[in-house]
């Protein structure tokens, strides 16, 4: 028998290197999206008929946080993410044979502002502010659903970095162009996964029946903003970059309609949980997973 997995929001980055990569082990991928021809997210019985038999379902949709943070796109993120996880919570239970495992996208944004210590799953810090209420909210939507035949593990994912796309591509301008300096004070903290653990993380979590619940989905070797660019630089052989400071970045995120919170929060997040299962990281140390990236073709 053929078997199948279900990829919500599998349209972006993340989710085309995820189904690619299940294609490759012969697992039929379902997707779950707003873009034709996939199952669209306002049929409810498509839905339920591609969950009945699979053996997980992979929830990665949410409009991109790449964008300036007005009313109306505070509440498309929003929305994006209850919804989406609502809808597949529901369908589920409608499910004759429901899926075993069920992932549901979550951020590593959660915790606060940490220069001063790492957060892990039992002792980090849940933030404030917008990013940290969708972050809330998100997990509520996916934990208030009980149900007795399907697992569920909420993962908490850093910025995703991998080749031929996502987040490398301003960075690898930014050093092309002579800007690849640190960003504000350059100390706070980067956390950071590539994309081949996180695939290898959901594949783990479905190994391990005995795993649920919230994941930190990061590198266990977090580096400062000012080593990030600095390593940039090196795998890109360039020798300097000028730095952007703060208000520069706060005109800048204007003019290309972002948030500076993107670059200026610290995000010190280890996975502490993933360390304490076993969980054995290809990518551990920044240098090594740039030059896997940067010389990988796409």
């Amino acid at each position: 028998m053929t078997r199948k997995v279900v990829l919500a929001g599998g349209t972006g980055f993340i989710g085309q290197y995820v189904e690619k990569r299940l294609t490759a082990l012969g697992i039929e991928v379902k997707i779950i999206s707003r873009q034709s021809p996939h199952i669209a997210w306002d049929d409810h019985q498509a839905i339920v008929q591609a969950l009945d038999g699979a053996e997980m379902v992979i929830n990665l949709a949410g409009k991109s946080v790449n964008c300036r943070y007005n009313e109306q796109n505070k509440r498309e993120i929003m929305n994006s993410r209850i919804e989406t996880t609502q809808i597949l919570g529901n369908a589920i239970l409608a499910c004759e044979h429901p899926p075993a495992l069920w992932i549901n996208s979550s951020t590593a944004t959660i915790y606060r502002h940490a220069e001063d210590r790492p957060m892990t799953e039992t002792k980090g810090e849940i933030g404030s502010g917008f990013s940290v209420d969708v972050a809330k909210a998100w997990e509520d939507a996916f934990f208030s659903f009980s149900l007795p035949h399907t697992r569920q593990a909420a993962l908490r994912i850093a910025i995703v970095l991998g080749p031929g796309g996502g987040v490398m591509t301003p960075f690898k301008n930014l050093v092309r162009f002579g800007l690849g300096g640190h960003q504000g004070s350059g100390k706070q903290m980067f956390s950071w996964i590539h994309v081949e653990d996180l695939f290898q993380i959901i594949l783990f979590i479905q190994e391990w029946e005995s795993l649920e619940g919230v994941f930190n989905c990061t590198s266990p070797n977090p580096v400062t903003n000012r080593e990030l660019m600095a390593t940039m630089r090196k795998v890109m052989h360039r020798k300097g970059g000028l730095p952007a400071s703060t208000w520069m970045l706060n005109l800048g995120a204007r003019v290309i309609r972002t948030e500076p919170e993107l670059v200026l929060k610290s995000r010190w997040v280890i996975p502490n949980r993933l360390i304490k299962e076993g969980f054995m990281f290809k990518y551990g140390r920044l240098e090594q997973a740039l030059q896997h990236i940067l010389h990988t073709k796409s």
